[in-house]
C-alpha cells in the first residue's frame, strides 16, 4: 500500500513539473522517488512500480484528451505509462540502479518519441525543464541530453539520501564502514559533476552568427477555444485573420499566419482567399507565410504553409510531414473506424497527405524553417530544417480544438527547446493562442493570451551556423544512455553474493 502511494506521489511530482504548472524541481524529486521505489525490488515489482509512476505522471498532464474521448484517454495514459514500466525492468535493484536510471528513462523517452505512428512526445521530461536552469543542456544533445541530466540529479539525490540513512544506522560501526561511506559518494558526485560539466560546456560553446535582421508580425485572429473543424465556419476564421492583419505596423518584412486558417477546395491561386492573400502581401509590401488546408477530394487533404511574395505572387511551399495520428489521419482506418462507433469518420473524415520535402521554404527574407503545429514537438524536424539552411524557425499552429491550455503550454515549452537546440528564433503563430516570439536562448519574449485578436511584432535576427545538438542529433547521448545501463549491469553482477563486489548485499539493505 505504502509503495503504491509512493508511486503515485512520485508520478504526480513529475506531472506537476510539466507545463502549464511548471514546478520544475519536482521532476528531479519525482525521479529520486522512483529510484528509491525500485530499491531491492524484483522484476515484476519494478515493472508495476515503474508503470504506476508513469501513469501518475501522464494521466494528469494529458488530461485534455478526456474532452475528445474518455476511453482513448484511459487507454493512452496506460500505454504511455508502460514505457517507463518496461524501462524499469532494466534497472538493477541494488546501488547500481543510480547509474542505470538516467539511462533507462532516456531510452524510454526516445522510444516514446519515435513509436508508434512516428512517436508521441507529449508531457516529456525535457518540457519540464524548458524554463529551468538545466535547459541550456539542450544545446548539447536536445531532449535526450536534458532527460539524462534531469534524471541524473534525481538519482544523485536518492543516492545521497540512501547514504545518509545508512550512516545514521551505522554510527556504532564507523571504523568498519568508513571506506564504504567514502566510496558511496562516488556515484552521486559523479552524476552531479557530469551535469555541471554539461552546463559549463553549453555555456562556452560557440553560438550561431547573426546574418541579418527581419521585422516580423505574427497574426492571431482570435475566437473561441474548444472548437471543432467540422462545426466551425472557416470563412469567419479567415475573416478574423484579415481583420487582425490591419493591426500590423509598417514597414514589415515578414508576416506569419497560423496553420490551416485558409481552407479551400481548389488550388489557392484560383480562389477568392488566394486573391485576398496576394492583395494583403502587396498592401504591406511584405512576405506573407500562410497556413492552408486544401481539399484533394472526398478522402484526402493537404496541410501546407505557402509563401506569398511582396508582389503578390505565390512562391515556395512546405507540406506537413509529421502528421497527427487520429487528428489528421487515422492509422488502420478500416479497422479503427468501426471500433469507434463512427466517431473517427465523423471527426477525422479525411486523411492528410504526408509531405516529403525538407522542412524549409525559400523566401525574399531568407531561408525559413517550417514546423507545422505538431512538428515542433519533434526535434528531428527542427534538425531537418537546420541541415537545409534554415535561418529562422516558424511554427504555424492551431490549438483551438483543445480543452484547457495544457497542449498549448507544452507547445510553447517545445518551441523553447527547439530554439535552444538550434540557436534560432522560433516564431509561433496560432489562431486562438498561444502565439509567441521565442529567442535563441529559449526565452519567451512575448506571448498572446487565449482567444484574443492580436498582432505580435518584433525585429529578430536571421542566424547561421549549426549547434552540437543539430549537427550530431541524439546519437551520442543514446550511446551514453546505453553505456550507463551496461555499466550498471556489470556493477550489479559483480555485487552479487560470491561476486566479490564492494556493493554486495546493498540491494537487500535498500529493500528494508
Amino acid at each position: 500500500m505504502a509503495g503504491g502511494l509512493g508511486c503515485v506521489a512520485s508520478g504526480l511530482a513529475i506531472a506537476a513539473a510539466m507545463p502549464p504548472w511548471g514546478w520544475w524541481p519536482l521532476a528531479i524529486a519525482g525521479f529520486a522517488g522512483l529510484d528509491r521505489l525500485l530499491a531491492g525490488r524484483g522484476l515484476a515489482n519494478r515493472l508495476l512500480r515503474g508503470w504506476l509512476v508513469g501513469a501518475a505522471w501522464l494521466y494528469p498532464s494529458t488530461f485534455w484528451m478526456l474532452d475528445f474521448s474518455a476511453p482513448a484517454y484511459l487507454v493512452a495514459g496506460a500505454l504511455l505509462g508502460a514505457y517507463l514500466g518496461v524501462a524499469c525492468l532494466l534497472v538493477p535493484p541494488g546501488p547500481a540502479r543510480h547509474l542505470a536510471l538516467p539511462g533507462v528513462v532516456a531510452l524510454a523517452e526516445l522510444v516514446r518519441w519515435s513509436v508508434p505512428f512516428g512517436g508521441v512526445p507529449l508531457s516529456t521530461v525535457p518540457m519540464s525543464q524548458a524554463a529551468a536552469p538545466l535547459a541550456p543542456v539542450a544545446r548539447l544533445g536536445g531532449g535526450l541530453a536534458l532527460t539524462l541530466a534531469t534524471v541524473a540529479l534525481g538519482a544523485a539525490a536518492a543516492a545521497l539520501w540512501e547514504r545518509a540513512r545508512r550512516e545514521g544506522r551505522g554510527r556504532g560501526r564507523r571504523g568498519r564502514d568508513r571506506g564504504r561511506g567514502t566510496a558511496g559518494l562516488a556515484v552521486p558526485v559523479g552524476l552531479v559533476g557530469s551535469v555541471g560539466v554539461a552546463l559549463l560546456v553549453a555555456a562556452v560553446l560557440p553560438r550561431a552568427e547573426e546574418v541579418g535582421r527581419v521585422e516580423v508580425a505574427l497574426v492571431q485572429g482570435g475566437g473561441p477555444q474548444r472548437t471543432r473543424a467540422a462545426t466551425t465556419d472557416q470563412g469567419v476564421v479567415f475573416a478574423r485573420h484579415l481583420d487582425a492583419s490591419s493591426l500590423i505596423r509598417t514597414p514589415v518584412d515578414l508576416v506569419v499566419w497560423p496553420e490551416n486558417v485558409v481552407n479551400v477546395d481548389l488550388p489557392l491561386p484560383s480562389v477568392e482567399e488566394g486573391r485576398a492573400l496576394s492583395e494583403l502581401a502587396r498592401r504591406l509590401d511584405a512576405t506573407l507565410v500562410a497556413g492552408v488546408v486544401e481539399s484533394l477530394g472526398p478522402d484526402a487533404f493537404a496541410n501546407y504553409s505557402v509563401v506569398v511574395d511582396p508582389d503578390g505572387a505565390f512562391g515556395d511551399r512546405y507540406d506537413k510531414v509529421q502528421r497527427v495520428p487520429f487528428g489528421e489521419y487515422v492509422p488502420f482506418r478500416s479497422v479503427m473506424a468501426p471500433l469507434s462507433g463512427g466517431l473517427i469518420d465523423r471527426y477525422v473524415p479525411k486523411d492528410a497527405v504526408q509531405g516529403s520535402s525538407p522542412a524549409v521554404v525559400q523566401s525574399p527574407v531568407g531561408t525559413l524553417g517550417v514546423l507545422i503545429s505538431w512538428e515542433v514537438f519533434f526535434e528531428r524536424r527542427a534538425r531537418d530544417a537546420l541541415t537545409h539552411g534554415a535561418e529562422v524557425l516558424l511554427n504555424p499552429t492551431n490549438g483551438s480544438s483543445y480543452w484547457l491550455t495544457i497542449v498549448q503550454s507544452q507547445q510553447v515549452a517545445s518551441s523553447r527547446l527547439r530554439a535552444l537546440e538550434t540557436d534560432r528564433w522560433v516564431l509561433q503563430a496560432s489562431p486562438t493562442g498561444f502565439s509567441a516570439f521565442v529567442g535563441p536562448d529559449g526565452d519567451v519574449l512575448e506571448r498572446t493570451g487565449v482567444s484574443e485578436q492580436r498582432v505580435l511584432q518584433r525585429t529578430i535576427g536571421r542566424r547561421d551556423g549549426m549547434t552540437i545538438a543539430s549537427r550530431f542529433g541524439p546519437w551520442p547521448w543514446l550511446g551514453l544512455a546505453l553505456a550507463l545501463v551496461t555499466a550498471a549491469k556489470v556493477l550489479a553482477a559483480r555485487s552479487l553474493p560470491g561476486g566479490g563486489g564492494a556493493g554486495a548485499g546493498a540491494g537487500a539493505e535498500g529493500a528494508r
